[in-house]
C-alpha cells in the first residue's frame, strides 16, 4: 500500500494495484489499524475523470463533516497527491505528507 499522506486520524493511500481501474482516486482509512488491506477502507474518492481532475466521493463511512475535511484536504494539496499517485504506480519511493491540523 503506497501510503500518501497522514490527515488528523486519516492515512490517505494508493494501491499499486489501482493501475488497472478506469479512474484514479485513493483510499481513507483510519491511523491505528493494525491491518493494510482494502477491508479497512473507510472511503474511496475518485481524483480524476477521463484525465481531468474530478474530485467525486465513490463510497464512504465517514461522516459529512470528515468527508468535507478530507475533499479540503485532497483539493489544497492536489498536485502533491497527483503526482504521489504516479510514483507509487510507477514503484517509487514516496515521501509521506504530514498534515495535523484542518485546513
Amino acid at each position: 500500500m503506497g501510503k500518501i499522506l497522514y490527515f488528523l486520524c486519516f492515512i490517505l493511500s494508493v494501491f499499486p494495484t489501482d493501475a488497472n481501474e478506469n479512474r484514479r482516486h485513493i483510499h481513507v482509512t483510519r491511523r491505528g489499524s493494525k491491518k493494510a488491506h482494502i477491508g479497512d477502507t473507510v472511503a474511496k474518492i475518485w481524483i480524476e475523470k477521463n484525465g481531468e481532475r474530478c474530485i467525486e466521493i465513490a463510497w464512504s463511512e465517514l461522516s459529512s463533516d470528515e468527508e468535507a475535511d478530507i475533499i479540503s484536504v485532497i483539493e489544497n494539496h492536489y498536485d502533491y497527491i497527483n503526482d504521489c499517485y504516479d510514483r507509487v504506480i510507477n514503484g517509487k519511493k514516496v515521501d509521506i505528507l504530514r498534515i495535523n491540523k484542518k485546513q
